[in-house]
């Protein structure tokens, strides 16, 4: 009986240590228990930020091979916001720049080296044709043509007109009508028609806006030609 005593100090001795063992393995050197930060992980741990997708020029989703350049055109929507022609990542034409009309935007860029040659628009409602006969006959081989429509495009349009946009390489010029909406993309000399057009035909039944389509937007990338096939 009298090694009760010695023997129960002993105990309680050894289930200190034991104690201050199990709590030394269990918290860390912050105090912080390994358990409890296993259950509270994700309440502590800050979010993590969702990558920025990569923005390319103009806004297109991927990348353009080399000599290529990188294009997008919005049509005008309605008589209300201007068209826009983007192109290598520059503004070219907006309502910011002021450089908008009504009728049919145009720019004209050099084939081979993609230089700006002349921005212009023609109003194809109350102006002259002969002024966009003009503009678009003397345009030398290989020259880009980038069009963006506002309002509309098409009724002081005649079969000269036509004829020149369809040496372009445009297939929806012919059946183009009142305010329809328009984006176009050729080239003087162009072998075969253009892939880069979309026509929204005005119409009761199907418009967005009252009188008016809504409007189109169109990107892509277009090689540069060669400057021997200039």
């Amino acid at each position: 009986m009298r090694l009760a005593g010695p023997l129960r100090a002993a105990v309680v001795l050894l289930l200190v240590g034991l104690t201050w063992l199990l709590a030394s393995t269990v918290l860390r050197g912050d105090g912080t228990s390994i358990v409890g930060r296993f259950f509270f992980r994700g309440a502590n741990e800050e979010p993590t930020a969702e990558p920025k997708p990569h923005r390319y020029k103009c806004g297109l989703s991927a990348p353009c091979p080399q000599k290529h350049l990188a294009f997008r055109l919005v049509s005008g929507a309605a008589n209300v916001i201007g068209p826009k022609i983007c192109l290598e990542d520059k503004i070219l034409v907006s309502s910011v720049k002021n450089n908008v009309g009504r009728g049919l935007n145009i720019a004209l860029v050099n084939g081979v080296s993609g230089e700006l040659l002349e921005i212009k628009s023609f109003d194809m409602w109350a102006g002259d044709v002969a002024e966009l006969l003009k503009f678009l006959r003397p345009l030398h081989e290989g020259t880009l043509v980038f069009v963006a429509s506002f309002d509309d495009p098409a009724t002081k349009m005649n079969d000269e007109a036509r004829a020149l946009f369809e040496e372009l390489g445009s297939t929806a010029v012919k059946e183009l009508g009142f305010r329809d909406s328009w984006v176009f993309v050729g080239a003087k000399g162009i072998e075969n028609k253009s892939p880069f057009e979309q026509r929204m035909k005005n119409s009761k039944n199907t418009n967005k806006y009252e009188g008016w389509p809504e409007a189109l937007e169109m990107d892509g990338c277009i090689p540069l030609r060669a400057a021997q096939d200039s």
